[in-house]
């Protein structure tokens, strides 16, 4: 990295840490799931859930950063056990859900498969000041962490913005801005994305826990 792109990336990070620095002074105060209020099921390989202002604990990843092969044994074992434990679950059955899939899913990303390009610092920079960009406008910005190939937010969309529109411009605007400075082109990000409406302020501080604990990347 040459000296302008140093106080590019340096100058960057100071505007996200500035950001950071209000979060909890300005953010409104977050809204849990309620099994007694309307759900949305949206279609897709992994179960997304939609209810009106909650927050949401979501990761995104980059297109290589699992094994194919993986993810057809893992979808195989999740839609074999979903048959097998249709909703309602219990708290004991959705935490044997969470171990088997949502955890392992994780762990794998965490084993840094791929070409993990989120771990240049330009690159990491276009994803932090994407997700801050609209906080406080389309929605709610809480922890976030981006990893070296895979990112965690916790969001809650407002007004009439959702969490699918919210995604989808995050990374339609990032796979420009890295492609373009890479000198690439196609696909960045796996198009699906896996998404958790958060159940109560026990389980908010947990996921919190867990992004503030991520190994931080590395440059290259």
């Amino acid at each position: 990295m040459n000296t302008e792109e140093g106080k590019k990336v340096e100058a960057a990070y100071s505007r996200v840490s500035s950001r950071m620095s209000r979060d909890h002074e300005e953010v409104q105060l977050p809204k849990y799931f309620d099994r007694n209020q309307p759900i949305e099921r949206l279609s897709g390989n992994l179960p997304h859930w939609r209810q009106d202002g909650v927050i949401y604990f979501v990761t995104f990843r980059l297109a290589d950063s699992l094994p194919q092969s993986r993810l057809n044994v893992w979808k195989r074992e999740r839609d074999e056990w979903l048959k097998a434990h249709p909703e309602p679950q219990t708290p004991e059955l959705r935490r044997q859900y969470h171990e088997r899939f949502s955890a392992r899913f994780h762990r794998w990303l965490d084993e840094g498969h791929g070409s993990c390009i989120l771990s240049v610092p330009e690159n990491r920079v276009i994803v932090e000041e994407a997700l801050c960009g609209l906080d406080g406008l389309r929605y709610c910005l809480d922890e976030f962490v981006v990893m070296p190939n895979h990112v965690h937010v916790l969001v809650a969309p407002t007004g009439d913005h959702t969490l699918s529109s919210i995604l989808k411009s995050w990374k339609s605007f990032t796979a420009r801005a890295i492609n373009s400075q890479r000198g690439t082109c196609g696909a960045l990000w796996q198009k699906e994305s896996f998404d958790h409406m958060v159940r109560s302020p026990a389980s908010l501080e947990r996921f919190r826990e867990y992004i503030r604990n991520n190994p931080k990347p590395k440059a290259k």
